[in-house]
Formats: C-alpha cells, structure tokens, sequence
C-alpha cells in the first residue's frame, strides 16, 4: 500500500514536470507573442469614434445654446474633422436642468452624446428655487468656445429708449414691467434681466420676470407684446435688429461690441455698473474614457483654429474664447465661486 502511494506520487510529479516542460515549450515558440499582447494592445490607435454623435442644445431652438451646438456640428463636419455623422438635438427644459437630471444619470457613459451649456451649468446647481443637483462636476468639461454678453432688448415701437427710462419705470412701480427671458427664475437670463436694477439700487426680488424655454421663445414672446423687455445672448439679437423688429438699450460687455449691435451702448456708458461674461462650451459624460477625452481635446482645438469657425464667430458676434479640456475644468472652478457669490447678493443661492 505504502508502495503505491509512493508511485502515485511519483506519477504526479512526472506529470507535473511534463506540463511544465509543455509551457516552456509554448513560451518559446507560437505563444512567445503573449507577454507583448497588453503592450500592443495600450498601444494601439483608439477607433472612437465608431457611429454618429449627437450634441444636445439644452433648449428650444433659436437661443444661444441651440446656435452653438449647430455651429460646431457644422464646422466639425466642413472640416471633416470627425469622420462620423453629427446631428443636434434640442431638449428644452428648465434652462437645462430638465436634461442635465437625465444625463448625469443615465448617459454617464455615453462618448457619443455631448452638449453644450454655460454658466446655467453653474447656476442651476448653486441656486436656492428649482435648483438642480447636478453640475459640471457631473460631466467632463471638454472645451470653452466662445464668450458672448447679455442683451436688454425691446420691441422697436417700445416706450422704452434707453435704460435709464427701464430704471426709472422699475423705481416707480416694478410690476408695471415684465421681463423676460429664456431661462428659469434664478438662471443666467434671469440675472442678467435684474442685474442692472440690482445695480441702481431696486431690490431684485420685486421685479417682474417671465421666463421661457429658449431665447427664441423669448423673443416670440417680445413680439408679440406679452413682454416690455427681454434679457437674452446678445449673439442672438442681431437678425431682429437688421429686421427693424427690435432694439438693443444695452449690452453687458466691458465695451461695445461689433456688427449690427455696433451702435449700442453698455450698461456702463449708462452709468450702471455691471458686466456679465457668457461663456459657452462643449461637454461630455462624467465617465468618459481616456481616449474619448483625448480625441476631443485634439479635434475641438483643431476647429477652433479652422476658417469655418472663425466664419461662424464672425456670423453669430461671437469672441472666440478657446480653453482645452484641463483649462477650462479649472475656470469652471472659479466662475462656480462667482456665481455663488452673487447669488448670495441676491438672495437666490440655495
């Protein structure tokens, strides 16, 4: 018995040495390539992206968002930058906050929708009404494109001049005028409609603000004598001006700006003193890949410097305002401290 135990074990030894053997002969000869599979693989060129992209305009069509994502889309595809359909889609609701809940949720990994937004990214999750739990750091920040400003704008048969004769109609009795813009209470259309009464000394909250889904509805609503005033992207105003339907008492920029709102004096040349920054860029989901992230800070550079994207700045009185993925994280930083600032001034931080 002792003596067969003995050779049993000795049987498992040998047949260990054989398979031993076996392996040094595999790792010698047509499996040497597998200790160099993962650095070939590491290596190799992503094929991202593989089927169409979508970009998202958080809004109705017409407004600042829907302009933007349309002309990215466009340059992307003259340029032949991405070698893939780009299609826009709009999904308006609660200036962004409706899709933002949808897409920090379940589009978390999808590399192949984007968006574009801008400071309502911020503002939604920092407000105290209808705020949402959401932000940029539910996304991955891809670039900054552009910088634009706010409009305050009237119907061309409006009373109204000039601010001044808005700031004194505000003083009298503030709910005799109705503003109106294409964001929810609190948001970036919103600020900028209270901002210059803010500023001349009316307490915000007494102001009469109407709000819509989009810039476009904005302006419809203007048009149509349901609104005194709009604050809205000064880049979408300027058709409406060239049409003779509208006319601009200000703009919230630093200086004046170019084209069809060449003639139009800041909040500042006014005597009030505030400016407003709108920055807009490109976006994609909180979990995007390391070779998606990649691409995109490649590609979105190359259109920044393209002549169909300087064509389409030109077009839409844009400034070309370009920051790569790790800049504009890091500014995003800083603006989200801004803006809670002044909500905190306003009363509407959360």
């Amino acid at each position: 018995m002792i003596l067969k135990t003995l050779s049993n074990t000795s049987w498992k030894i040998a047949l260990t040495g054989i398979l031993a053997l076996s392996l040094t002969a595999c790792g010698a000869g047509g499996g040497a390539s597998q200790p160099n599979a993962k650095p070939a693989a590491s290596g190799k060129t992503s094929s991202y992206p593989e089927k169409p992209i979508v970009i998202v305009a958080p809004s109705g069509a017409g407004g600042g968002w829907d302009k933007t994502a349309r002309s990215v889309a466009k340059t992307l595809a003259e340029s032949k930058a991405v070698g893939q359909p780009i299609t826009v889609e709009n999904k308006p609701g609660g200036g962004g906050a409706v899709f933002m809940a949808e897409y920090a949720t379940k589009d978390k990994k999808d590399n192949y929708k984007l968006f574009v937004s801008s400071p309502p990214i911020l503002i939604n999750n920092l407000k105290k009404e209808g705020n949402s739990p959401y932000g940029y750091k539910d996304t991955t920040p891809l670039a900054q494109l552009t910088k634009d400003y706010g409009a305050l704008v009237v119907s061309a048969n409006s009373k109204f001049k000039d601010m001044k004769s808005v700031i004194e109609a505000l003083k009298t009795d503030p709910t005799k005028v109705t503003v109106a813009g294409g964001s929810a209470p609190g948001s970036m259309d919103h600020l900028i409609a209270v901002l210059p009464a803010y500023k001349s000394g009316i307490d915000p909250k007494k102001v009469k603000y109407v709000s819509y889904d989009g810039g476009g509805e904005a302006m419809t609503s203007l048009l149509g004598g349901n609104a005194d005033v709009i604050a809205t992207d000064a880049s979408s105003v300027g058709e409406y001006v060239k049409a003779g339907k509208v006319r601009v008492l200000a703009v919230t920029a630093p200086n004046r700006l170019s084209g069809e709102l060449k003639d139009v004096p800041t909040l500042k040349e006014q005597g009030i003193d505030a400016e407003f920054n709108i920055w807009r860029g490109i976006f994609g989901p909180k979990e995007m890949g390391k070779d998606e992230l990649a691409f995109w800070d490649a590609k979105l550079k190359e259109m920044s410097d393209t002549e169909i994207w300087k064509k389409e700045l030109q077009v839409n009185v844009w400034e070309k305002d370009y920051k790569n993925a790790a800049d504009f994280k890091a500014f995003l930083a800083q603006q989200e401290s801004q803006v809670k600032d002044m909500l905190t001034a306003l009363g509407m931080a959360k």
